[in-house]
Parts: C-alpha cells; structure tokens; sequence
C-alpha cells in the first residue's frame, strides 16, 4: 500500500505459500484476490512503452458486455504517444500513484496526480507519460459509447478524489457514502465510475439485483461481500466483476474506511 489506494507489487509468491486463495469464477461474478496480480499474469499493449498491465475485466460471452478494466503500471519516462486505438471508445482514468503527464488532441498537456480522475471522450486522441522518478498506476476503465440521436458525448473533464464531497445514502446514518464524478441526471454519460465508501459497520442491507453490470476494485480496508447468496471476504487490492443481475451485497470490516472504485452501465436501453 503506497498512499491512500493499494497498488500491486506483482513478483511470485514463495513455494511455502498455500496455493489455496479466494479466487474464482462463476456465471454471475469473478472474484481476483489481490495475491493473484502476480508477474506472469501481466500484459502488454501495443503503443505503449515500458508499461504492463493487469487485465481485469473484459468482455466475453454470457458474463459482462459492456467494458474493459485495466490496472496499468507504467515505468519512469514510460506511457504512449497514442494511447487509444478505438475512436468509438470514451475512458476514466483513475490515478493510485505517481505523476503523469496527459496530452490531448496534440495540444492540451494535464498534470496528474494520485488521486486524480478524467473523463476522456469518444472521437479524441491523447498521450500519457509519467513524469515522476518511480512507478505510476492507474485504473483505465474503457468503454464503447452508446451515442444517441440528438444527445452529443460529454466533453472531457479532470476532477480529483478530494474534490468531490460524498453524498451519504438514504436511511444510512453516516456510514455509506458515494461520491459521484458527474451528474446522475446527465443522460449523455452512458457509465458511471464512482467511489463507494463505507464506514466500519456499514453495510448494502439489502440485495441489491439490477441490469448494470459492475466492475469493483477494492481501494482501502476489507469487508464481506454477498455475490449471488455467496459470502466472500475482500479486502484492498481485490477485484470483483459482476454481470447484470447478480444479486449483490456488502458489509464493511474494520478498523479503517472500506472504498472501492465502483463501475456501472446506466442511461441506456438494452441492447436488443
């Protein structure tokens, strides 16, 4: 853990260790315990220069559809001139460590830091380099915009963990918040990528069964999650991806804060 967000450390676990682990998958959820972003289970991007990546979610048949979750972890002076290959594909990028320069359309050059959160919109190109003297991560949720007749795509925008205010949820006594990067209400964001977070106790108290599809990256502390009428203990550097309609619930472990990086699908029809 380097400052408030859990990144991996990759490298192999010793042969004394246990193999078995809370890994697993089934037809309703994954679930990829922290101890599994190992070294041999990384990626390579085209494009992209002293940079690997663990790929956490993408879409396959009859389990999620609709995104691609990338935990990237990219070298001093590394990144990409051309980091999007798709012109059809809007992205959040989440920073968890490290500082970085962010280029787009050519022209406009963003400083990052961690904590930092950007919306990049479809039909644009940009370019990220880390600028810092350590290695940098971040979270790269792609996916492709769902454009409809009339509504034009949200316009780029840079916001930060400490910006947005958490909004307690109903009937909860101040121990479940959410805080929202953009407005609910807002019909052209097609996803919605926000951080939920729970005082120790706090808990989803009831099973919450819906059509978004969600991808869930644990940020700080540990909790119980209820995943289709299965308990699981998760904890920071786990991640979770559910396809719609599993049945899901959650309660928050202590002593610390439990956050995690909450995807979701929203304002749209069903594909048909």
């Amino acid at each position: 853990m380097k400052g408030d967000y859990f990144n991996p450390i990759g490298g192999l676990p010793p042969q004394m260790e246990l193999t078995t682990d809370r890994a697993m998958s089934t037809n309703a959820y994954l679930v990829i315990p922290a101890r599994s972003l190992t070294d041999i289970v990384t990626s390579n991007l085209p494009y992209w220069e002293d940079t690997r990546l663990w790929i956490l979610a993408q879409p396959q048949s009859g389990f999620i559809q609709t995104f691609t979750h990338y935990l990237m972890e990219v070298e001093p002076g590394g990144g990409s001139p051309n980091a999007e290959p798709d012109s059809e594909c809007e992205a959040i990028l989440f920073i968890t460590e490290g500082e970085f320069a962010l280029r787009l359309n050519g022209d406009e050059l963003f400083d990052l830091e961690s904590g930092n959160y950007v919306y990049l919109p479809p039909d644009g190109e940009w370019s990220l380099r880390n600028m810092g003297n350590e290695v940098g991560n971040f979270h790269w949720i792609r996916k492709r915009y769902n454009f409809i007749d009339g509504v034009s795509p949200p316009d780029f925008f840079i916001s930060h963990d400490r910006e947005v205010v958490p909004e307690p949820m109903a009937n909860s006594n101040g121990t479940w918040f959410t805080q929202r990067f953009v407005d609910p209400d807002d019909i052209s964001h097609d996803m919605h990528v926000n951080i939920v977070s729970f005082e120790p106790g706090g808990s989803i108290p009831f099973l919450e069964t819906h059509p978004m599809e969600h991808g869930i990256y644990i940020l700080q502390g540990k909790g119980v999650y209820n995943l289709n009428n299965d308990w699981v203990e998760v904890e920071a550097g786990d991640y979770l991806a559910l396809r719609a309609f599993c049945p899901q619930a959650c309660y928050a472990g202590g002593p610390n804060q439990f956050r995690y990086l909450l995807y979701k699908d929203v304002n749209r029809h069903p594909r048909l």
